[in-house]
């Protein structure tokens, strides 16, 4: 099979105004970049507010492998099939840090026959957000280290700087640095450390702002630092809000593409899914759903992590009620949560893995059970797709099909929407619209008004098939600090391992009988979540041995080779 970047090529491409045309865009809501991609002005929102609501339905999936399961691919491919179809749709996803891109795991156009185009621009640079949001986020630390330097006229206790510095680069060397070296002139030495750009608040912000005017006064809540009495520094105190929104302004907009097929796409947001929430953007949903039939997002990681915080921290911030989820598993993956096989990145999949297993499927298999019980949770009807592998056998689909549906999803269906596009995917569109139907019940899970220890437990025994949570002491005091600060009232992002339903990437399928470890407390005033951490998290990722970023080159034409 060609590469992803071979497939992508093959496309034939619209002007980006042609879709925005199809669409329902006005020409001057739309802001060109070359010919296939363009910003949206949010003035669309407005314009369109009274036309009627499309179908909203979030993809997730089961506790992934670090290779992925095909859940953007699915994202994508679900829009084509529904397109197929003759549905109105665009899809909703996030812009992808540029960090994993040139480490191991590749681009987050989708995949195969179901991509986003042009998949160069969208992998790299696209209109510049990341980098706004890069650029804001350090000018802030510039200020604060200077301020402090220079007679530290807002009271900063050096040793309690929170905002770190980012970089929108795996460079692990990073993770802990001390700054300040060389002399006075040069800052006050501490020690701090860089996160992936991804993963600033800026970055969440940008995701949950509605308008230009709310994420300005997100960022003025921002808090920066603590002064020796712990009373919080915001960056409004400290007079750089402003400076970071004029940085940020045009990274409020969307950008517009299109898919292999010619279907639109909004492109917008890329928060962390550990510390952050994982989702694409309020405002690119906003206008989605007043130009389509069907509006199909994307939630980071699996249903435990990326669709709870989607279900209860952006459906919250946004307004918007979905009315059904897919659920993307692999045979593969199913087999690993036996605990039997060891996937590792860079490195061929076990022979037993790639081997009609029925045993280890079944050992697996109640992790997609739990999956689809913390979809059902919050009152919305789930399909199953399989993400099919060319190893895959009938009767293992069969398997994971009675056991689906035993389990309570709506309907389980083959999806080949790699190799196929839209074609691949007809069926579990079919099931999709069919699901979409049914009486919707969506609820969260649980109220804001209860305390912050209450909400954190209600997750970890809901969502991670916990016995209940221990609270360390750090996170004991970061608790009532912050309750007494009023910001108790928060939804809960948990930050913990994508690769297990629990705190440990060991515990493999459906872990029971463990309580979930809370090291400590963390808040982003400015985004509007509280988020405990849960064993140790990175925030800075590494480069492998042999890094995809050795294959990426030029060719003697002009064009880029190697990306996939």
């Amino acid at each position: 099979m060609k590469s992803d970047l071979e497939i992508a090529r093959s496309a034939t491409l619209q002007p980006i105004q042609a879709i925005g045309e199809q669409l329902g865009l006005l020409p001057d809501e739309l802001e060109p970049y070359g010919r296939h991609m363009a910003k949206v002005s949010l003035s669309a929102i407005e314009r369109l507010k009274d036309r009627p609501q499309a179908k909203y339905v979030v993809v997730s999936a089961i506790t992934p492998t670090p290779l992925g399961e095909g859940k953007t691919v699915h994202t994508i491919g679900l829009s084509l099939a529904l397109g197929r179809r003759g549905k109105k749709v665009v899809t909703c996803i996030r812009q992808p840090s540029m960090g994993p891109l040139f480490g191991i795991k590749g681009g987050a156009a989708g995949g195969g026959y179901s991509q986003v185009v042009p998949m160069e621009e969208f992998n790299l640079h696209l209109t510049g957000d990341i980098h706004a949001v890069q650029a804001a986020h350090n000018l802030i630390a510039a200020h604060v280290d200077a301020s402090v330097l220079l007679k530290n006229r807002f009271g900063f206790d050096p040793d309690k700087i929170a905002w770190r510095r980012v970089t929108d680069t795996n460079d692990r060397v990073l993770r802990e640095i001390i700054i300040g070296l060389g002399g006075p002139r040069n800052g006050i030495p501490r020690r701090t450390g860089f996160d992936i750009a991804v993963a600033s608040e800026l970055m969440a912000i940008l995701g949950l702002a509605d308008s230009l005017k709310d994420m300005r006064e997100r960022i003025g809540r921002v808090i920066l630092g603590y002064r020796p009495d712990d009373s919080a520094i915001t960056a409004d105190e400290t007079k750089c809000a402003g400076a970071a929104t004029v940085v940020m302004k045009d990274s409020i907009k969307p950008t517009l593409m299109q898919t292999m097929e010619g279907t639109a796409c909004f492109v917008h947001a890329g928060p962390f899914a550990n510390i952050a929430h994982g989702n694409s953007s309020i405002v690119a949903d906003r206008i989605a759903v007043r130009l389509g039939d069907y509006v199909v997002t994307e939630a980071g990681f699996g249903a435990d992590i990326g669709a709870e915080k989607f279900f209860n921290i952006k459906c919250r911030a946004s307004g918007l009620k979905p009315d059904a989820a897919l659920l993307v598993c692999t045979v593969r993956a199913l087999k690993s949560h036996s605990g039997r096989f060891r996937i590792v990145p860079g490195k061929p999949l076990p022979d037993g893995l790639l081997q009609e297993d029925l045993d280890a499927l079944d050992a697996g298999l109640p992790n997609l059970g739990k999956q689809i019980e913390n979809v059902k949770s919050h009152g919305i009807p789930v399909v199953v797709a399989i993400n099919q592998f060319p190893d895959d056998t009938d009767a293992e689909h069969e398997r994971i099909k009675e056991y689906a549906l035993a389990n309570g999803a709506f309907a389980c269906e083959v999806s080949e929407v790699f190799v196929k596009g839209g074609e691949g995917g007809l069926a579990i569109a079919e099931a999709i619209e069919r699901a979409c139907e049914e009486e919707s019940n969506f609820d969260f899970l649980y109220p804001l008004d209860v305390p912050i220890a209450e909400k954190i437990e209600t997750i970890a025994k809901r969502m991670y098939g916990a016995d209940g949570i221990e609270l360390l002491p750090k996170a004991e005091a970061d608790i009532e600090r912050y309750e007494a600060l009023g910001y108790g009232g928060l939804p809960i992002c948990m930050a913990k391992t994508h690769l297990s339903l629990s705190h440990d990437a060991k515990l493999k399928g459906r872990p029971e009988g463990f309580t979930l470890p809370v090291r400590e407390v963390r808040l982003a005033a400015g985004a509007g979540f509280l988020y405990p951490l849960c064993g140790t998290m990175r925030t800075m990722p590494g480069l492998g041995s042999k890094p995809a970023l050795e294959q990426v080159d030029i060719d003697e034409n002009g064009e880029i080779v190697g990306l996939f």
